[in-house]
């Protein structure tokens, strides 16, 4: 009689995949990039959110409101980048390139001056991971928005980072960008750390937004309400990527945990999020991300949230990479504007089976360094003294 070994691991995990693409829906009509979703008004938070020691934008403007200048006013628009919790570890991760972006206006007839970013309502692991609560419910608290506040601490940003002139407009084409960015802000209401392709430069099936898009975007609308930018000044931005075959659409939450739900893929669901809780101990955090790696990295499976709806991604390799780009300022001669990978921060080794991570993107805010954000360089001979903002 001959026996046949089975690794019933393996076949659970077989099983559950079959389950997984049966409760699926078709997904090749769907448009990819897949587009963030925007909203007629933010919507309010739950109360079960919360951003820790320092609330969002503690010393910003009134909400929905932004300065307003004379049409007349020369205003200076600066970049500025600084390293990711430059709080608690200095410079290291600007090594690593893992910088957090923002931007600043400078009016040369009045002396006024802003730092405008954007960034998560409650922390980047909260945007990135959601909340398991008791009864066996997700809870996402992953709303980010603009804050704009008076001053600008020079040293901050340009002790490690970067403060550089970028471009002048009038103080009209700055009233009329800050109309852009009280909807921008009103719309566009939650954040999203990852970049979802099929292969390293390949298609892409979801784009992230978080405060270095925001930048981009700022830039953008600038440059289309007349502003010139210097283009002798180069930028570069972090991106983190998740590399997979074509996305499985699973549905919003009432279709997936409602009733009439799959129960395999619920539990499968919930089990793959509650290895990213932040509310646990070290020790059962280090045991469940080793669990997290084995199934993203072995067996190559990652449940992703859009636009508030669910997603299954089939990973591939190279798995996860964190890139450096570098993106022209606007107007450059088309010929120039393509995205060059300068550095390979993260990868997965699939042949030696061991991931070569420098760094891991963590957060930073203006208040207490907390928001997510990417490496830029510049040629910084052009900086300024700007006021120092109290508490920054």
């Amino acid at each position: 009689m001959t026996f046949i070994m089975v690794d019933m691991g393996s076949v659970c995990k077989f099983v559950c995949l079959l389950i997984i693409l049966n409760s699926v829906h078709l997904a090749s009509s769907f448009k990819w990039p897949v587009p963030y979703k925007r909203f007629s008004e933010r919507p309010p938070t739950n109360p079960y959110c919360q951003a820790g020691l320092i609330g969002f934008c503690p010393t910003g403007e009134v909400p929905d409101t932004m300065p307003k200048f004379n049409p007349t006013d020369r205003v200076e628009v600066w970049a500025l980048k600084a390293p990711v919790w430059e709080f608690k570890f200095g410079d290291l991760l600007e090594k690593f390139h893992i910088m957090h972006d923002a931007m600043a206006f400078n009016n040369l007839n009045t002396g006024q001056n802003y730092t405008m970013e954007w960034y998560e309502l409650f922390q980047l692991f909260n945007c990135t991971f959601p909340h398991l609560l008791q009864n066996d419910t997700l809870l996402w608290c992953n709303q980010g928005a603009a804050c704009i506040y008076d001053g600008v601490d020079d040293l901050h940003w340009s002790q490690n980072g970067t403060l550089v002139k970028v471009a002048e407009i009038t103080g009209d084409v700055f009233n009329k960008f800050a109309m852009w960015a009280l909807n921008d802000n009103k719309t566009g209401i939650y954040y999203e750390t990852w970049t979802v392709e099929e292969k390293p430069g390949g298609k892409m099936w979801f784009d992230s937004y978080d405060c270095a898009s925001f930048v981009l975007r700022a830039f953008d609308e600038l440059y289309a309400l007349g502003a010139t930018f210097n283009h002798s000044v180069h930028l570069n931005y972090t991106r983190i990527h998740l590399y997979s075959h074509e996305p499985q659409y699973l549905g919003n939450a009432s279709v997936v945990f409602g009733p009439g739900a799959n129960k395999t893929l619920v539990k499968d669901i919930i089990e793959f999020y509650a290895k990213f809780q932040s509310h646990q101990s070290m020790k059962d955090l280090l045991e469940h991300l080793i669990e997290a790696y084995i199934e993203i990295f072995k067996d190559g499976k990652f449940y992703f949230f859009y636009n508030f709806e669910y997603w299954f991604l089939p990973m591939k390799s190279p798995y996860m990479k964190l890139t450096y780009y570098e993106i022209p300022l606007p107007g450059k001669n088309e010929t120039d504007l393509s995205h060059r990978e300068k550095k390979l921060v993260w990868h997965y080794d699939e042949k030696a089976g061991v991931s070569h991570a420098n760094s891991k993107h963590l957060s930073v805010s203006n208040e207490d360094k907390n928001t997510l954000h990417f490496k830029g360089h510049a040629d910084d001979k052009d900086k300024l003294h700007f006021k120092k903002h109290d508490g920054h």
